[in-house]
């Protein structure tokens, strides 16, 4: 089908799925770039396609618009070519292990998390119900698409942590009490990260099992939650 209106009311139903609210009333987002999208067609969580393309099939409902209709919906400086209208993922069942997100509000921060997580072999990924919305297009970019390949969850961490399986050893960070991430060996890990102006919640704190820190040059006090995520999940699972 081919769009060429900007006041099209299909264009202006995509170009609600921008914001947040409009995400989640529909349980739809949306997904830039060829690369993304063709991480997005993996996983059948595409309901259509947007595209200024008409040479391509991709096998799901398409619409071909314009290049002024994808520079509306697009929220990169140099429009894309391709959109994905995507359902949002659904929960699945815990399994491996999992880092957990305290109040993660960059963008950048979370979506380089999500990467890491699938890189590292944690396949869960557990968001507060305060943190960034994980369908903020930045979050996706920085993903590089791997938000697809995770499980994800969003709720109160409190009520989480208290009732995860005992099999699992809860880690969280500190920089003056904790233990050389290195030195912690268990099977089934689930690291906490926090936030990053205040860091793990006393509350989420408490109900952790262990404690742990990265060693670092003294000249550099701390690092930023998407590389101690990262380094966390890189120590955790390779030796």
């Amino acid at each position: 089908m081919y769009l060429t209106s900007l006041n099209n009311e299909k264009v202006k139903y995509w170009e609600k799925l921008q914001q947040k609210k409009y995400r989640d009333q529909e349980n739809l987002f949306l997904v830039e770039d060829e690369h993304l999208v063709s991480e997005a067609l993996k996983t059948n969580l595409v309901k259509e396609i947007i595209t200024v393309d008409d040479s391509i099939n991709y096998n799901v409902p398409t619409y071909v618009v314009t290049k002024d209709i994808m520079k509306k919906l697009s929220n990169q400086v140099t429009s894309t070519n391709v959109i994905a209208v995507c359902y949002k993922l659904k929960a699945k069942e815990i399994n491996g292990n999992i880092i957990i997100l305290d109040d993660i509000q960059d963008p950048g921060n979370l979506g380089t998390i999500l990467r890491s997580a699938v890189a590292f072999k944690f396949p869960s990924v557990i968001l507060s119900n305060n943190s960034v919305d994980v369908y903020n297009p930045k979050v996706i970019r920085a993903s590089e698409g791997m938000i697809f390949h995770l499980n994800i969850i969003r709720c109160d961490l409190i009520e989480f942590l208290t009732n995860l399986d005992k099999k699992y050893t809860k880690i969280t960070t500190s920089v003056t009490m904790g233990e050389d991430i290195k030195k912690i060996k268990c099977d089934n890990y689930a690291i906490v990260i926090g936030n990053e102006g205040n860091g793990v919640s006393k509350e989420v704190s408490s109900l952790c099992d262990k404690k742990a820190y990265i060693k670092m040059n003294s000249s550099c006090e701390s690092l930023n939650a998407g590389v101690s995520a990262s380094i966390l999940m890189y120590e955790a699972n390779y030796e």
